[in-house]
């Protein structure tokens, strides 16, 4: 059994239930709609998102229908972000499988996005979870913003420490964050309650985002070469950015060259660069950091299942190989 595996194993039969309301949520009479949905749900990734909204429910009080609405919402806007994604950045690729755009061609993929968007909308309005809709589209804004700030920011490769930590701050945790407070909400959580889950989720979303940057240094696949994948979309983050403010000035001109040249046979120099600076060793302290924030502000809950599974998910969040 694998570590996310046992962390499932507190809210297991409540992770079933939800699959099934997350099913239920994208039945269409379209049978292609339909052909395409059992595909998504077939490729499905690890569910992350859905666990923090069930195992902070339970931990604020009890798993109620509410905190499926809100698990399945969550679900739905990512899985829509998720494909709008791979159509921007021409991404074949998802999980492991063919994205849907390779599949069924970048139009198709749009309406699909769309569709989920607009599903969750209506999961929403139908059970009368107007708390969740706003927490969600809250996060959806920011998420949206995140990437055109980072689209701004890589044309000039100038990208600060503090500009990047708002931008993952915005593009990706603020999703977690949501998930952790439309969990606490769907437990009949007090208000300051939710805006400390807001918080715990938002921390730990950044530590989740440094990790994604750093696994883009990891060797990996058949030739053992990190995929490089943001160097490559001339995408700064975390351990190139301080390298490049510790490294030789000249020196990071000239990696900062490299990088707006996409020259891909200079991968290797690059990542010694941010090796030899110390970058990798001081984002992982960071994201170790920004998980230990979050952790702290679970101070005051009782011993439970729901706790504990919170704290291995915390720490799977940033020990995770992919």
């Amino acid at each position: 059994m694998s570590q996310l595996d046992a962390i499932k194993t507190s809210v297991k039969s409540e992770l079933r239930n939800f699959e099934k309301h997350f099913r239920n949520s994208v039945k269409s009479d379209i049978s292609l709609l339909n052909i395409i949905m059992k595909y998504i749900l077939r490729t499905k990734g690890k569910q992350i998102r859905p666990l923090f909204v069930l195992l902070t429910a339970k931990l604020n009080g009890s798993i109620k229908e509410s905190s499926y609405t809100a698990a399945s919402l969550i679900e739905l806007l990512h899985a829509a972000s998720l494909i709008h994604d791979d159509i921007v950045d021409e991404s074949y690729e998802r999980r492991g499988f063919f994205s849907i755009n390779a599949l069924w061609k970048s139009k198709i993929a749009v309406l699909i996005g769309d569709y989920l968007l607009s599903k969750g909308l209506l999961l929403s309005i139908e059970n009368n979870e107007f708390d969740l809709l706003r927490i969600v589209s809250d996060a959806v804004r920011e998420m949206s913003e995140g990437e055109l700030l980072q689209i701004q920011k890589s044309r000039k490769l100038n990208i600060t420490e503090a500009e990047y930590f708002e931008i993952i701050r915005k593009k990706t945790a603020t999703l977690i964050a949501a998930c952790c407070a439309c969990g606490a909400h769907s437990a009949g959580a007090a208000k300051d309650t939710v805006t400390n889950m807001w918080e715990f989720g938002q921390m730990l979303g950044i530590a989740f985002q440094i990790k994604d940057d750093l696994l883009d240094y990891k060797s990996k696949g058949i030739t053992g070469k990190p995929s490089a994948n943001d160097i490559k979309e001339k995408k700064l983050t975390l351990p190139l950015i301080y390298s490049l403010s510790k490294g030789n000035t000249s020196s990071g001109k000239k990696i900062l060259r490299m990088i707006n040249n996409k020259n891909t046979q200079s991968i290797d120099n690059i990542i010694s660069f941010v090796k030899d600076n110390g970058g990798i060793e001081y984002a992982e302290s960071k994201m170790t950091e920004f998980k230990n924030n979050a952790l702290d502000l679970l101070y005051g809950y009782t011993s439970s299942s729901a706790l504990d599974s919170i704290k291995e998910l915390s720490d799977f969040v940033i020990h995770r190989t992919k």
